[in-house]
């Protein structure tokens, strides 16, 4: 069998994937924390998670693959943004979670096997909670129950820093209540108004690391093959899932791959709500397409940064405009030195450049490597659409009046009689941009969407 291969963040080390189970092939990936409309930002995590399962069904079956995605419906952040928009939290979760839904769909995301709430696993998450505390791993402070980071040896792993280091350079939530500045809180009171649950610390909620511990462990066991997310989580979020988790169970290992995709940046600055620089991908989708947006996130390799601007865009809906003309329904069955690039890392870079190679192929009149070409676009998650539909698409994305175009060909028409032939190709240029072709004829200019 080929192997797959992976850069695992743990080691820093590009990996021969070896699973636990060839049964149960395991892949965790934290989900969204349902609070605000979720940018194009998280649709890369979205995106190269969707493809790594895809990739993992081709290789070893998909009945044998299962893939968690959870929902954090309960958070700092979700009880601050009702507050702010004066709505209830359970009409805030309900709203994001849908819009979250539909992007999945937009996106042509696979649904994971298994994509748990953190509101529905209270139970496991005080039960974990309590194990924690009676093994000596955590301790209670008016309320809060902490987890002692001095007691994990192996703390900052897998951000490869030391216990020193981070304390000198992270940004951690200061408290009085805490033995340690590192120790993080796994449980906490509640304000009356506010999300709780009955404990034997008193009414509270989790904390956002124990969320991500409790689910993996229940749906994909104390040791599981992949753990993935965005660069950002690395520290603290999954240092500290390590840390629980390990402890909790008294294992080596929590997951033994990490794979951590990069960052969106906009004019190279990380795309944040924080920062207020964000596209939501109901946006990006709407103005663009979700095959033109999908495809636009998986352009680089995953674990590269990736700058968003038109440029990007309008590149990828050409590509799929021209790989729409060898459009059709029938497949061949991939062959597994075909997605080779795939295989190595994940590499999506390499894969649509092996795309194009069987476009031309294709294109020069091969139907077997049409019936290819129309399945590794598929594999890629692309052509959920027929034809028709994106062409239909194509059109109504196009915003542009009949009397914007004609008034062009007409200014095309007089520079071409003062012989400025560069102004008469400038405005070609321009309108093919636009989605609009020209084209020449005896005694008229005629035009058509491309």
């Amino acid at each position: 069998m080929n192997s797959l291969k992976l850069t695992n963040s743990l080691t820093r080390k590009k990996e021969v994937f070896k699973p636990i189970n060839l049964d149960k092939i395991s892949l965790y990936a934290c989900g969204p924390t349902v609070y605000d409309n979720p940018h194009v930002g998280n649709a890369r995590s979205l995106v190269v998670f969707d493809t790594l399962f895809r990739v993992l069904q081709l290789l070893y079956g998909i009945k044998k693959v299962y893939y968690v995605r959870n929902i954090t419906d309960v958070d700092d952040k979700i009880i601050e943004a009702s507050k702010n928009k004066k709505k209830s939290i359970n009409d805030i979760t309900q709203e994001v979670t849908k819009i979250f839904h539909q992007n999945c769909k937009s996106l042509n995301c696979l649904k994971p096997s298994k994509e748990p709430k953190a509101t529905e696993h209270i139970k496991e998450m005080i039960e974990m909670t309590s194990s924690l505390i009676e093994k000596k791993f955590a301790y209670v402070n008016e309320g809060h129950v902490y987890f002692s980071v001095s007691s994990f040896k192996n703390y900052g792993k897998l951000s490869n820093k030391n216990l020193e280091d981070l304390k000198a350079g992270s940004r951690v939530e200061i408290s009085n209540l805490k033995k340690d500045p590192m120790d993080f809180v796994l449980w906490k009171p509640s304000a009356e108004k506010d999300p709780g649950w009955k404990s034997p610390w008193g009414r509270g909620r989790p904390g956002w690391h124990l969320e991500c511990s409790v689910m993996s462990e229940k749906y994909l066991g104390k040791n599981f093959d992949i753990h993935g997310g965005g660069l950002d989580l690395i520290f603290p979020h999954h240092e500290n899932e390590i840390a629980q988790s390990c402890c909790n169970n008294s294992t080596s290992k929590f997951a033994n791959y990490w794979l951590h995709n990069g960052f969106v940046t906009i004019d190279k600055e990380k795309m944040s709500k924080s920062l207020g620089n964000i596209i939501t991908i109901t946006d990006a989708v709407n103005k663009y397409s979700g095959q033109v947006v999908r495809l636009a996130l998986l352009s680089a390799h995953y674990s590269q940064p990736l700058d968003w601007n038109d440029d990007l865009l309008n590149n990828q809906k050409n590509i799929l405009d021209k790989w729409y003309k060898l459009y059709e329904k029938n497949s061949e069955e991939i062959k597994l030195d075909l997605v080779e690039s795939l295989l190595d890392d994940l590499n999506t870079a390499g894969f649509i450049a092996k795309i194009h190679e069987l476009y031309n192929e294709a294109i020069a009149g091969d139907d077997k490597k049409k019936a290819l070409f129309n399945s590794a676009c598929r594999l890629l998650g692309l052509f959920n659409v027929p034809k028709e539909e994106w062409l239909s698409l194509k059109k109504k994305n196009i915003k542009i009046s009949e009397e914007h175009i004609l008034k062009k060909i007409q200014e095309r028409a007089k520079a071409k009689n003062n012989r400025n032939y560069d102004l008469a190709d400038k405005i070609r240029n321009e309108l093919l941009d636009e989605g609009i072709l020209i084209e020449d004829q005896k005694e008229k200019t005629i035009w058509k969407f491309k």
